[in-house]
């Protein structure tokens, strides 16, 4: 049974690939109209993109999901949350899921370092930028940024307010520090907030969002278990704008300093 998955998760992806490569084939060919360079070497890279992406999919089904909507029923049992103590039905404030809050911080951190998008564009701001950005300032400032994004979206979930309360007042907060925070940062704090929600971090925040909206009670999965994105997307934003704006603030200061 596992093999005939893996072989469905293979001609699918080798389905949604190859419309991106026939069109890449095709300017190659019909507007450039020059070779491809290393064809044979691209090939096989083609080959191992697909055999990833198969791989990296059936991973997501029989790993990362489950794991997600695990951690989240164990952390909202009442069992767990009341040390066995019986409550009464209803009886539950948002208070008492302290954990899930921490665990959804905890997890939002650690995805977005491993994130392999986010490394790559920190290398790039690295190098482009001629060591003014560091690679690791930027991934924690974006790993902060995820971390306080989840767990505020995972304390939506179990108060259940509307999203579009916390999206709107998060765009706020953005376009105010557009105003504020230097020229040099703002592109790449905009493109941060794309890239940290990629390979690794959607599956184990959707998953963690849609079993919050499974376990806490009075939760509907369409309407509360989806939008953690959203946070993940918007609050490293603000968090790599604030890590430039409180760096320019430290190296002011230090120019002032030396120059008494």
């Amino acid at each position: 049974m596992l093999w005939n998955e893996v072989w469905q998760t293979l001609l699918g992806t080798l389905r949604d690939v190859l419309p991106i490569v026939a069109i890449v084939g095709g300017f190659q060919v019909l507007v450039i109209r020059r070779p491809v360079a290393n064809l044979r070497r691209v090939l096989v890279g083609i080959v191992y993109v697909v055999v990833g992406l198969a791989l990296f999919l059936i991973g997501l089904e029989q790993a990362l999901f489950p794991l997600g909507r695990l951690m989240a029923a164990q952390l909202t049992d009442p069992a767990f949350i009341y040390a066995g103590l019986e409550q009464a039905a209803g009886a539950v404030h948002w208070s008492d899921y302290y954990w899930v809050y921490a665990f959804a911080a905890a997890i939002g951190f650690s995805t977005t370092i491993a994130e392999p998008s986010l490394l790559a564009v920190a290398i790039k701001a690295q190098k482009v930028s001629g060591g003014a950005i560091g690679m690791w300032g930027l991934r924690i400032a974006v790993a902060i940024g995820v971390a306080v994004g989840v767990s505020l979206g995972s304390y939506r979930i179990v108060t259940g307010l509307p999203l579009h309360y916390f999206i709107i007042a998060a765009y706020i907060v953005v376009v105010t520090q557009t105003a504020f925070a230097p020229r040099l940062i703002i592109p790449l704090a905009y493109d941060s907030g794309g890239v940290t929600t990629s390979t690794v971090t959607v599956p184990l925040i959707a998953a963690l969002g849609l079993g919050l909206a499974e376990t806490v009670p009075g939760r509907n999965v369409l309407i509360d278990g989806f939008g953690l994105i959203a946070f993940a997307c918007l609050f490293p934003i603000m968090s790599v704008m604030a890590y430039a704006q409180i760096s320019e603030y430290r190296a002011r200061r230090q120019r002032a300093r030396l120059g008494e």
